[in-house]
């Protein structure tokens, strides 16, 4: 399994991979859902996929907004990979958005670093499919959380792709468990040769005006 000290070699050591992953889990010792998953990234190769694990990159939460945006750069496949915490990321999946995704760079008036690349949310929750209905507990259907990363994607260029989520991950099998790693090794090693990507329509422009932030004094 996945651990955190496995993702430890220096940034120049992992670039030129197509394929940029995101893992943020706070408690990725106790989730095997997303060891998995990551495992099933790793055994692709550091030609292929750029795996990073915010959580043990930045355990006091300091970010290196500019390391992070050299590999956002290199990247044609952007993944967020993480459990779903109060119907969102997990925090400091948040902060790095907050801080990497920048104006100027990321979007707005001379933020087009990621235009034309896909975003990709590949996520696992604690409830169950039939939770996410109007008559469960959660009262919505998944996809009824998912306009902020959609409206993100859409600021900074990117193209969002159908997200790969599995339900009720505390209580899968191990047989589940497998296929699920053995897809999503498949679509991160096949990107973007997926049948689905042919009929998505390009990113929708978002122009943000200069004036939508402050200047700094």
């Amino acid at each position: 399994m996945a651990t955190r000290a496995i993702l430890s070699t220096p940034f120049e050591t992992r670039l030129m991979a197509d394929v940029l992953v995101l893992a943020a889990h706070p408690q990725l010792e106790d989730s095997r859902v997303n060891r998995a998953l990551m495992d099933a990234a790793a055994a692709l190769g550091a030609q292929r996929v750029v795996l990073r694990d915010l959580y043990a990159a930045y355990p006091d939460y300091v970010i290196d907004v500019q390391a992070e945006q050299v590999l956002l750069a290199q990247a044609k496949l952007i993944v967020w990979q993480h459990p779903i915490r109060w119907y969102g990321m997990p925090a400091l999946m948040k902060l790095w958005l907050d801080e990497v995704l920048a104006f100027g760079w990321a979007y707005g008036p001379g933020g087009s670093a990621l235009a034309g690349k896909d975003l990709w949310l590949v996520a696992s929750t604690g409830g169950s499919q039939q939770a996410y209905r109007p008559a469960g507990y959660n009262r919505h259907f998944f996809d009824d959380f998912l306009p902020p990363y959609k409206q993100t994607a859409a600021l900074c260029g990117l193209r969002f792709l159908p997200p790969l989520v599995l339900h009720g991950a505390h209580r899968v099998s191990e047989a589940e468990l497998a296929e699920h790693a053995r897809l999503y090794a498949s679509r991160l090693a096949s990107h973007p040769h997926w049948p689905e990507i042919a009929e998505l329509e390009p990113a929708a422009a978002c122009d943000v005006p200069p004036e939508a932030r402050p200047r700094a004094d």
